[in-house]
């Protein structure tokens, strides 16, 4: 096999608010690459991706100043509101959508914006999507830690090659996490 036909594995994810799912980090461990599309929530998040090759993340509406620890703040510097990614078989274009926009009326803006790209992705609506029926497809990979999960965190797995792009969706069963105080809850759906 060629370089050319190496097939790449990309961990999609977005909207940890602070907390990664330690099973989606198993996942992401892995990929060769690991995409955020924003509300991090904190550096231990970006720490805890561990993809064989890079970390590619973007700002949230909620990465801000206000919402992260002092001590990371600075993180915040290095996360650009939108990134691309080149793989192989074309472009992944990286932002987090909070544009108050439709879904439907956000997916037709996002394939105006852009054309050229193989795919976009964006986090923001906690709802775990792939519409994958036009170019570029447009995927949300739902919430990745215990906030929203909307049945349980979630992420996609993009895999490809030169003239091939898959995406699966893996979505796991809510589960118990101690929480910051050291008491074990079930965190539903939070409004």
């Amino acid at each position: 096999m060629s370089n050319n036909d190496t097939r790449i594995r990309v961990a999609l994810i977005a909207d940890t608010h602070g907390f990664l799912d330690p099973r989606i980090a198993k996942r992401v461990a892995e990929c060769d690459y690991a995409v955020h599309a924003g509300d991090v929530g904190g550096a231990d998040v970006l720490c805890a991706l561990n993809p064989r090759q890079q970390v590619v993340a973007v700002r949230g509406n909620n990465d801000t100043p206000e919402r992260w620890s002092d001590s990371e703040t600075h993180f915040l510097e290095n996360l650009p509101p939108q990134a691309t990614l080149d793989l192989p078989g074309g472009t992944l274009v990286v932002l987090h959508g909070d544009d108050r926009r439709s879904i439907v009326e956000r997916h037709r803006f996002l394939r105006q914006q852009f054309p050229e790209a193989r795919a976009v992705v964006c986090g923001h609506s906690h709802q775990l999507a792939m519409d994958c029926d036009q170019q570029p497809w447009v995927l949300n990979p739902g919430a990745a830690g215990r906030t929203r999960t909307n049945g349980g965190p979630s992420c996609l797995i993009l895999t490809c090659d030169k003239s091939n792009w898959d995406i699966e969706a893996l979505q796991l069963p809510s589960r118990k996490f101690p929480n910051r105080d050291g008491q074990r809850r079930l965190r539903q759906a939070e409004g």
